[in-house]
């Protein structure tokens, strides 16, 4: 099978509370970095810097909303993600089975 992995996208989605502050704008629509603080056990600074990694990555779109930024999940881009990562699992699932085979070879012929 091939397939390029974005190694961008797999930082930023690979972080637990990015992979958080995905789910809450996908349940809420959009945020700001103050909305998701509230709901997250970090700062908002904080917040505001894993939504940069996002935005980088391409896993979220931003617009100025007064003084605040909002920010709303791109759903082609996060489907982008969700394809990779379907890709690397049926991979990895092919390379299991033939391990598999192997061991399974080796121990027929040791109880021969």
């Amino acid at each position: 099978m091939n397939f390029i992995v974005d190694d961008d996208l797999w930082t930023a989605i690979g972080d637990p509370t990015r992979r958080r502050m995905l789910d809450l704008l996908l349940a809420d629509g959009e945020g700001t970095a103050t909305t998701l603080s509230e709901q997250l056990p970090v700062t908002r600074q904080a917040v505001a810097k894993h939504l940069t990694a996002l935005d980088r990555a391409g896993l979220v779109h931003v617009r100025p909303a007064g003084r605040e930024r909002l920010y709303r999940v791109d759903p082609a881009q996060l489907a982008r993600a969700v394809a990779q990562l379907n890709a690397v699992g049926s991979t990895w699932d092919g390379r299991l089975q033939r391990i598999k085979r192997i061991a399974e070879a080796i121990e027929r012929n040791n109880k021969k």
